[in-house]
């Protein structure tokens, strides 16, 4: 796999519903040298994309295959069913899936949640994507579920969402190939995390902690060098005491003062 290292840039790939932008506003800031490429692909992709090198990361929808990737969770949606404005679900603030079980509920070919048993009444097709079936739904033969980041991504005027309280929720996460995991994908690693630019966690802090210590022992060694410059090279130097001693050192002794002169 081609690493983040031997390209200009760092890659990343993030499903639809998925919202980078602040992370990559943070990353322009701490390293403005390496340009952050942001690829959005249907959510199906990612994988195959990290897989072929063709990303560095992406943030992707749980689960991932963890013997391949290793995955950082973020955080988990809201699940909204959307519905036409006149529909009598926008009474409700917050419906059930039992609510829902007399309505035609429609479930896309990438429909993120992985159902055990499908909700509602079956429509009479599976569209093919997300988009496809809010079609439907604006034309008054069914209902969509998904999460909310979706809802609000494809939001139409005709159209409305309310939550579902017991629905499976979906959760987005940061993804990387495990055994590519590159200097760069550490720098985003720590963002995403929220570390300071000064944490000693993260790369480029601890990069500049280590040089830091490397240039402490030349400064303590330079004021020491130059204390021993200051130092007289023949021997300690004598006290004060000892120069002002009678007869020390064979130095000319200090003039006797006579008695004073009586005044006649």
């Amino acid at each position: 796999m081609t690493g983040s290292q031997e390209t200009p840039s760092f890659r990343l790939a993030y499903v639809p519903g998925a919202t980078p932008a602040k992370w990559a506003r943070i990353w322009n800031e701490r390293l403005p040298d390496i340009p952050l490429t942001l690829l959005q692909v249907p959510a199906g992709d990612v994988p195959e994309m990290l897989r072929a090198g063709e990303a560095d990361a992406g943030l992707v929808r749980l689960p991932v295959d963890r013997t391949f990737f290793s995955a950082i969770p973020l955080y988990t949606e809201t699940t909204v069913v959307v519905v036409p404005k006149d529909h009598l679900i926008t009474a409700a603030d917050e419906v059930t899936l039992a609510d829902l079980a007399d309505e035609v509920l429609f479930h896309p070919l990438d429909d993120v949640f992985d159902w055990d048993s499908p909700p509602g009444e079956p429509a009479f097709e599976r569209p093919a994507t997300t988009p496809d079936a809010l079609e439907l739904v604006a034309s008054g033969v069914g209902l969509l579920i998904v999460p909310q980041s979706l809802a609000r991504l494809y939001h139409r005027r005709d159209l409305t969402y309310r939550p579902v309280a017991d629905a499976p929720r979906s959760s987005i996460a940061l993804s990387w190939p495990e055994e590519a995991t590159t200097d760069l994908v550490e720098d985003f690693i720590g963002i995403v995390r929220g570390r300071t630019v000064n944490s000693t966690r993260g790369r480029t802090a601890a990069k500049a902690e280590a040089e830091a210590e490397q240039k402490r022992p030349q400064k303590q060694g330079g004021a020491r060098q130059k204390q021993a410059a200051a130092k007289p090279t023949g021997g300690k130097p004598a006290s004060r005491t000892s120069r002002g001693r009678a007869g020390s050192g064979g130095g000319a002794k200090p003039a006797k003062r006579g008695k004073p002169r009586r005044k006649s």
